[in-house]
């Protein structure tokens, strides 16, 4: 007689899961992004990876629909508001801004923005861990978002993670720009140190992106001489929301 494997060794043995990388045509509707209140790092790595979402799923016609920006007050008073001029030039005439005064008005905005079919997507910033953002909020605009098909990216602003019902949550921080090719004085190119700690569809990873002129790409890192891709041994320590399968590998 033979003993039924344990469910790890079953995990253990099942196919890999796809690894993340800019241009996926399948991304999720509601994503997480964690960020230093005191750097532009999340609501730029927001930026980039809608923008990446929206060109990979247009099929001809560029999306030319509105973008809805929501920002609770304490998320303004740390970030402040979106630069129109600092925006890209095909999102700077079509941006709506809405400054809420608090969280739960943040998520009425946020939720009643995304049953909106004429916005593209729509991206959030909200400060610290207010009660009002609980399970049961994330939940109401991860069903929101996948209802109507209007894509949601919500930066925390020095927030720890807790439980939430986003389908990609990540740890972002700003990275050293790549030295720029023809004037040195120049800033360089945005970029971005990025770790997927928890994805549905997608093994935790890290990454070191960068906004190529409107492009999200894998960029080396500047420290070694290797792709920022993700590592098997980065996967071995704890992080919150690591899927099963990835438990059981390391």
């Amino acid at each position: 007689m033979f003993s039924k494997p344990s469910p790890a060794r079953v995990l253990s043995r099942a196919a890999p899961e796809p690894r993340w990388r800019p241009g996926l045509p399948a991304q999720p509707f509601h994503s997480e992004i964690f960020a230093p209140g005191g750097e532009a790092s999340g609501a730029g790595l927001a930026l980039a990876l809608a923008r990446d979402a929206l060109l990979s799923a247009a099929e001809e016609d560029a999306d030319t629909r509105q973008v809805l920006w929501v920002q609770d007050a304490k998320a303004i008073r740390l970030g402040g508001r979106p630069c129109l001029v600092g925006l890209p030039s095909d999102l700077r005439h079509r941006l709506i801004h809405v400054a809420a005064a608090t969280p739960e008005d943040a998520l009425f905005a946020l939720e009643e923005g995304m049953k909106c079919r004429d916005l593209s997507c729509v991206i959030g910033e909200i400060a610290g861990n207010p009660k009002a953002l609980s399970f049961t909020a994330s939940r109401r605009l991860s069903l929101t978002a996948e209802r109507h098909g209007v894509r949601l990216w919500l930066v925390r602003l020095d927030a720890e993670p807790e439980l939430s019902s986003a389908r990609m949550r990540w740890q972002a921080r700003a990275a050293p720009s790549p030295a720029p090719r023809w004037n040195a004085a120049a800033p360089g190119t945005a970029t971005w140190h990025a770790e997927l700690f928890r994805a549905r569809t997608h093994a935790p990873g890290e990454w070191m992106l960068s906004d190529d002129t409107g492009t999200l790409r894998i960029r080396r890192d500047p420290d070694a001489d290797v792709l920022a891709a993700p590592d098997h041994v980065r996967l071995a320590r704890e992080t919150v929301g690591r899927s099963l399968a990835a438990v059981a590998r390391a």
